[in-house]
């Protein structure tokens, strides 16, 4: 070891501390996760996360270009014309398979104290990361300044009564606890904590939820965004979170993505939700490919990693569209992505993945069956060591 002399000889002792200390823990055996991220070239918005949690980002990272998971949000808990059935999706039923990734929301552990519902998306996260899928957490967060239940659309302004000094901080700082504990609750197997990708605030260049651009200041939201990152990590010491960044489609260009960008050292991936862009109204599928493109070139040049964070076309009305629409667009050349997550089939008014019988069925049979499409029978191994 040699410890570099600064200051006209004196020694920097605190230097020559941190790369002993490295050392001991190495022989030791003991898991340093700031050195094992620097042993796999990553930089986390956690330097402490948990080993499962690096590997996890470490793997979707380094996904082979031309392969990409498939998602279905809530995908275990119900479906069309069922709920709480065990070990059942409507994609398995259709497909044989589970998705890849499952999509969940915080809402359902701040917005309300149904703990009997708590326990189930508990044990079906638990479930999926045991057979080795993967959980994406999204917050329809109630509006914590007019309190009412599942109020996400409620555009009271709160944002600046929520950060630090406001008239409802306290209440915040309350809520982000809950979310600290459940997550912490989370166990595999082997009594590890299961990661978790965090997508607060989505969607906030639109004018739907409270968080929204024209309900609060770029300061505002870039403040918020870094408090609940600190607040989780530093304050409540959670170490199984990959922070999700997630706007909705309304950007054509690098500076306008990331109009509202918190900073590379509070963000682990980089997302786009779109749905318009698929509908008669919107700007159709090569607008889709553009937007997609501007996400996976700036994950690359940042070290993030890139996906499509919602998506897909509700009661899916066109039979071909899983390979005529999604399929080209995921697997366009100019595009690279980890997963692709579809929303959720809550009835058969309100569905975005197909159920036996529907007309989609066949085609999304096709989709799964396609070179590179992953779905949870087919995953690697995420959350090991490369």
């Amino acid at each position: 070891m040699v410890c570099v002399k600064r200051n006209n000889g004196r020694l920097i002792a605190s230097a020559c501390f941190l790369v002993i200390t490295a050392i001991l823990i190495s022989s030791c055996g003991e898991y340093n996760s700031y050195e094992y991220q620097k042993s796999l070239s990553v930089n986390l918005v956690d330097s402490q996360a948990t080993k499962e949690t690096v590997n996890l980002f470490y793997n979707l990272l380094h996904l082979p270009k031309d392969s990409i998971i498939f998602g279905h949000h809530h995908s275990t808990a119900y479906g069309v014309k069922w709920k709480g059935d065990k070990n059942r999706s409507d994609v398995k039923d259709v497909t044989g398979s589970f998705p890849g990734l499952y999509g969940w929301d915080f809402g359902d552990i701040t917005n309300g104290n149904d703990t009997v519902m708590q326990k189930r998306f508990r044990e079906l996260t638990i479930d999926a990361y045991n057979r080795g899928g993967i959980n994406i957490y999204a917050w329809h967060y109630y509006n914590p300044v007019s309190k009412k239940p599942w109020s996400f659309y409620d555009t009271t302004v709160a944002v600046k009564h929520i950060l630090p000094g406001g008239k409802e901080h306290k209440v915040y700082k309350g809520d982000l606890k809950k979310i600290s504990e459940y997550t912490k609750s989370l166990k595999g197997k082997n009594g590890e904590l299961i990661p978790v990708m965090f997508r607060p605030f989505h969607e906030f260049d639109g004018s739907w939820f409270w968080w929204g651009k024209h309900f609060c200041s770029k300061n505002e939201f870039v403040s918020l965004w870094r408090f609940t990152v600190n607040y989780l990590r530093d304050s409540l010491n959670v170490r199984n979170i990959l922070y999700t960044f997630s706007p909705d489609r309304n950007f054509d260009s690098d500076s306008s993505y990331l109009d509202r960008y918190p900073g590379d050292e509070f963000v682990d991936l980089l997302g786009i939700d779109d749905y318009w862009d698929f509908t008669q109204n919107g700007e159709g599928l090569e607008a889709v490919v553009r937007k997609l493109e501007i996400v996976s070139n700036l994950a690359e040049k940042k070290g993030k990693i890139p996906a499509f964070t919602e998506t897909g076309l509700e009661t899916i009305p066109d039979s071909l569209w899983w390979s005529d629409k999604l399929l080209r667009v995921i697997m366009n050349n100019k595009v690279n992505l980890a997963f692709v997550m579809v929303w959720r089939n809550a009835h058969e008014g309100h569905h975005y993945a197909p159920f036996t019988g529907h007309k989609s069925a066949e085609d999304f049979v096709k989709f799964k069956n396609e070179r590179g499409i992953l779905f949870e029978d087919e995953l690697p191994s995420l959350y090991s060591s490369p």
